[in-house]
């Protein structure tokens, strides 16, 4: 098993995953990304409109981990959470010491039983408790 890496190194990958799902929503979609926890609700709906559209898991994959890694991030800038990452797996810790799967959660979501923005909810709201 590797050791677990934090901030800078681990963050490294999703930071750029995110940058590009945020590029890629300004670029092909016209829809702007400012990092908000409120700009969830916009991924959200794009997951739930590429699924209605019946695009192959295979053709979106890198997306959904591009549409993850931007909620993590807005996770990270919301409660002060960092990137862990351990075998090629990323993780968002908050400082309250749970593990959060922003990009398991964007998979979950093209498959219709996931939220990243309740994801970001419920990460804001166990680091107030």
């Amino acid at each position: 098993m590797t050791v677990q890496e934090n901030r800078p190194r681990a963050a490294a990958q999703p930071v750029r995953w995110a940058a590009d799902a945020v590029a890629t929503m300004r670029e092909g979609a016209r829809v702007r990304l400012d990092y908000s926890a409120q700009s969830l609700w916009r991924v959200d709906r794009m997951i739930e409109e590429i699924r209605r559209e019946g695009a192959p898991y295979a053709a979106i994959e890198s997306e959904l981990r591009g549409f993850g890694a931007y909620a993590g991030e807005v996770i990270a800038r919301q409660t002060g959470g960092e990137w862990w990452a351990t075998g090629g797996e990323y993780w968002l810790r908050t400082p309250e010491g749970r593990l959060w799967d922003p990009i398991d959660e964007a998979r979950r979501c093209f498959g219709g039983h996931g939220s990243l923005r309740l994801l970001c909810r419920d990460a804001v709201n166990a680091g107030r408790r």
